[in-house]
C-alpha cells in the first residue's frame, strides 16, 4: 500500500496553451478512495492518466509513497487501471484475462491459478471462470477488469469511469460492490467519475475540478455542508443547490419580503469587496413552505405573504419525496427553484407556493469573485 502525491502536478498538450491541468495539489491516504469528479474536459481523466504514466507531466511532481514517479513509464509504477470500456482480451477465458498480467511477469502457473480463484471468489465469479468475455454480462465483465487488477496486488488502484457502460440499476449495486471491496483490500485508490451522486456515495474524500483546477477536496459531508465557491455549490448536490443573487439589508439579506438573518461577518467581508448583493445557496431541503391552503397564509396577500412567491411548474414524486420545480422573479428577472417537499401533500400544476430558506440553513458567497462567505 502507498500514499499518492500530486505536487504541482500540470499537464499542457501539444498544441495548446492552456493547461489542461494546472498545479494538482492532492495528498492521498495509504488506503484512502478519493475521487475525482467534475464536467467533461475538467481534466480528471487526464490526472489519472498522468498518475498511470500515460500522460506526460510538464511541470511539477507525482509520488507514489515515497518513490518520485513522474517520468517513470506505466510497469514500474506498481499500478493496476479499471478501464471504461474494460480491455477485456475477448479470444481469452475469464481466468486467462484475470491472470495475464502475472503470466507476462513470469509468475508461474500454479500460483497465478491460486490468485485468480482468490480473486474470483471474492467478486462471485468462480462459476464463470473458463467463460469468454462475450457470454458475460456488462456487470461481470466489469468485475473480471477489477479481478484483474486485484491478482496484481498493486500499489494504487485507478478507475476510469468504470460504470459508464452500465445500466442504471446495476451501476448503483456495483458502486456499493466497489466501495465495500475497495475497504476490504484497503488499497489506495484514485477513482474519476462525472456523476457527483457516485462520487459522493463511493469516496473518503472527493476532489472537484474545474477547467483544470483544483476547486475544493474534502470529505463528502464537508463538500456538501460548506461548498467553497459557487462552482461546487451548483455541482455537487442532486437537485442542485439554489443559487439566488439578493440584495444586502440591515440583518441579513432581502429575500422576497422577508429579511433572512445571515453570518454578519459574510455580510462585511460582501462590503469590503464593494458588493451591494450576495448570492445565497439554500438546498431543496432546507425551504420552509406556505401554501394558499394554509390557515396562516389564508389573511395574507400577495405582497405581504413571507419569502418568495413561487409558481409550480412541474412536480417529480418519487415515492419518499416530491421535487418542486418552480419559477420565481427576483430583481425583475424569471429564475428556476427546486424545492423537497411533502410526497403526502403534492401541489398542483399552476399553483403558488411561498418559501423562505430555514434559519441557519443558507449559504453566502461572493456575487463577484464565487468565493464561500459564511461560516
Amino acid at each position: 500500500m502507498a500514499t499518492v502525491t500530486f505536487d504541482k502536478a500540470t499537464r499542457i498538450y501539444p498544441g495548446g496553451t492552456k493547461p489542461a491541468v494546472d498545479q494538482l495539489n492532492i495528498d492521498i491516504a495509504d488506503g484512502e478512495f478519493l475521487v475525482l469528479v467534475g464536467p467533461s474536459g475538467c481534466g480528471k481523466s487526464t490526472s489519472l492518466r498522468m498518475l498511470a504514466g500515460l500522460e506526460d507531466v510538464n511541470d511539477g511532481a507525482i509520488r507514489i509513497g515515497e518513490r518520485d514517479v513522474t517520468h517513470l513509464p506505466p510497469k514500474d509504477r506498481d499500478i493496476a487501471m479499471v478501464f471504461q470500456n474494460y480491455a477485456l482480451y475477448p479470444h481469452m477465458s475469464v481466468a486467462d484475462n484475470m491472470g495475464f498480467a502475472l503470466k507476462i511477469a513470469g509468475v508461474n502457473k500454479t500460483e497465478i491459478r491460486a490468485k485468480v480463484e482468490e480473486a474470483a471468489k471474492i467478486l462471485d465469479l468462480s462459476e464463470y471462470l473458463d467463460r469468454k468475455p462475450k457470454a458475460l454480462s456488462g456487470g461481470q465483465r466489469q468485475r473480471v477488469a477489477m479481478g484483474r487488477a486485484i491478482v496484481r496486488e498493486p500499489q494504487v488502484f485507478l478507475m476510469d469511469e468504470p460504470l459508464s457502460n452500465l445500466d442504471a440499476k446495476l451501476r448503483v449495486s456495483t458502486r456499493t460492490q466497489i466501495a465495500s471491496l475497495q475497504r476490504r483490500l484497503g488499497i489506495t485508490t484514485v477513482y474519476v467519475t462525472h456523476d457527483q451522486v457516485e462520487a459522493m456515495t463511493m469516496g473518503d474524500r472527493v476532489a472537484v475540478l474545474k477547467d483544470g483546477l483544483l476547486q475544493q477536496v474534502d470529505s463528502p459531508r464537508n463538500m456538501y455542508d460548506r461548498p467553497a465557491n459557487l462552482f461546487v455549490a451548483g455541482f455537487i448536490g442532486s437537485p442542485a443547490m439554489n443559487l439566488i443573487e439578493v440584495p444586502i439589508t440591515d440583518g441579513g439579506v432581502k429575500f422576497g419580503n422577508s429579511v433572512v438573518p445571515v453570518n454578519r461577518d459574510a455580510l462585511k467581508a460582501a462590503a469590503d469587496k464593494g458588493d451591494k448583493t450576495v448570492t445565497v445557496g439554500v438546498r431543496p431541503e432546507h425551504f420552509d413552505i406556505s401554501t394558499g391552503a394554509d390557515s396562516d397564509a389564508k389573511t395574507l396577500s400577495k405582497d405581504t405573504a413571507p419569502g418568495l412567491e413561487v409558481t409550480v411548474n412541474v412536480v417529480e414524486e418519487t415515492g419518499a419525496d416530491a421535487f418542486i420545480f418552480g419559477t420565481i422573479e427576483v430583481g425583475g428577472e424569471r429564475r428556476d427553484l427546486v424545492i423537497r417537499g411533502n410526497s403526502r401533500a403534492v401541489p398542483e400544476k399552476g399553483a403558488t407556493l411561498n418559501v423562505v430558506p430555514r434559519a441557519g440553513e443558507s449559504h453566502v458567497f461572493s456575487t463577484s469573485t464565487g468565493e464561500r462567505l459564511s461560516d
